[in-house]
């Protein structure tokens, strides 16, 4: 079976004044469907830049990116927002939830933008399984921290994206919220066999996952 993403030779160069910085050097990487990766490392290392090119955020310097068939090398920028709008989602260490909106319009609206309509099955199903079904009506100032997050994890999985891009999903809660947050991933990850990268500092936090890649100075040293 083909995996779902491949990298080959993948490197960024940042062109910073006159100077060149190189956060990608290289980097080689296979992710099967319904795995649930850690992504670990050091600050600067390389790890957000590779998640932004999975993403189809931006594009790399050199090297191919191919995810769920698609080579971002063949695709025009309005291609790759298609299809991150259909196929991916992602989850962010700030929450990046409309204020103004309740938990469950930040959700809905997903739906809307995908296109597709509003799936009331799919929405029950979601918000049971992260336990936010007693907070739709909230608006994210009355949400803890943790309930923040797996409304924004609810925005990311409502439209069925195949895979899951999470930064730091954990880094900005506490202890006991992490836990819940990373074991709802975990159930996500089982229960609909989502695909889940995830980018952590965290040993515990990569623990949860499948496998675990580890990055230093723009490359992958072991897996």
């Amino acid at each position: 079976m083909e995996p779902i993403i491949r990298t080959e030779d993948l490197k960024k160069i940042y062109r910073i004044g006159k100077v060149d910085v190189p956060a990608l050097r290289g980097v080689n990487l296979i992710v099967d469907e319904g795995e649930f990766l850690a992504v670990v490392g050091p600050s600067g290392c390389g790890k957000s830049t590779l998640l932004h090119i999975l993403g189809g955020l931006t594009g790399p310097s050199s090297g191919r990116v191919l995810v769920d068939g698609n080579d971002f090398r063949a695709m025009s920028d309005a291609d790759r927002t298609r299809f991150r709008r259909h196929k991916i989602g992602f989850v962010f260490q700030r929450f990046n939830l409309l204020p103004t909106l309740t938990a469950r319009d930040n959700i809905a609206l997903a739906q809307s933008i995908q296109g597709n309509g509003f799936n009331p099955r799919r929405f029950e199903q979601v918000a049971e399984m992260l336990g936010i079904a007693q907070k739709l009506n909230h608006r994210p100032y009355a949400l803890s921290g943790g309930e923040q997050q797996r409304v924004a994890i609810a925005r990311a999985v409502i439209c069925e994206p195949k895979i899951l891009l999470a930064d730091e999903p954990t880094g900005n809660l506490d202890t006991e919220n992490s836990q819940m947050v990373l074991s709802m991933l975990r159930t996500l990850n089982r229960s609909f066999r989502q695909t889940i990268l995830m980018i952590t500092h965290n040993p515990e936090a990569a623990a949860v996952a499948d496998r675990t890649i580890r990055m230093r100075d723009g490359r992958v040293v072991s897996a």
